[in-house]
């Protein structure tokens, strides 16, 4: 783990965390659905609405709902503001999609999918950098790729196709 600076200026712990996994849809489909800011809802079993999507061109805004319990019975919701750029130049055989996910408490995380066509499916590499405040990089880290293991999971289930 290494130090960064970002935009506030301050020293602040980083990573990185990248899981690659194959799934059966053709590299259009995997990123038609990883293009729509709706489909993010369940990707990650924490994330339960997204709402205020904005369009302008290529780039998407939104606000997603983290949705926290503790002790079974408190709940609390986190807004995180994501941008999202989808770009198709390389279909039918790869595309990639990335962007910037600001969370409050200074919690900042970008993101890559890299999807290749492989065999009668896709390759998706899921890439995240996480930088935090001192103290939070391996409880975020933790959470970050619980996530991202959930949502290649989440991703096969949705897009299988017939058996």
């Amino acid at each position: 783990m290494s130090a960064r600076r970002i935009d506030e200026g301050a020293e602040v712990p980083s990573t990185e965390l990248q899981h690659t996994f194959r799934i059966a849809a053709p590299p259009e489909e995997v990123f038609a659905h990883l293009a729509e800011p709706l489909h993010y809802v369940g990707l990650s079993p924490l994330v339960v609405s997204v709402r205020d999507v904005r369009r302008d061109g290529g780039i998407v805004t939104y606000t997603a709902v983290e949705r926290f319990r503790f002790l079974g019975v408190l709940r609390h919701d986190n807004l995180i503001d994501v941008t999202l750029a989808a770009v198709p130049d390389g279909l039918p055989h790869s595309a990639e999609i990335f962007g910037e996910v600001r969370s409050p408490g200074r919690v900042r995380m970008s993101y890559r999918f890299v999807i290749d066509r492989h065999e009668a499916g896709s390759v998706v590499t899921d890439t995240l950098r996480l930088r935090t405040p001192l103290g939070l990089l391996r409880f975020a880290a933790s959470k970050a790729k619980a996530v991202q293991r959930n949502r290649a999971h989440v991703l096969t289930d949705r897009l299988a196709g017939p058996v």
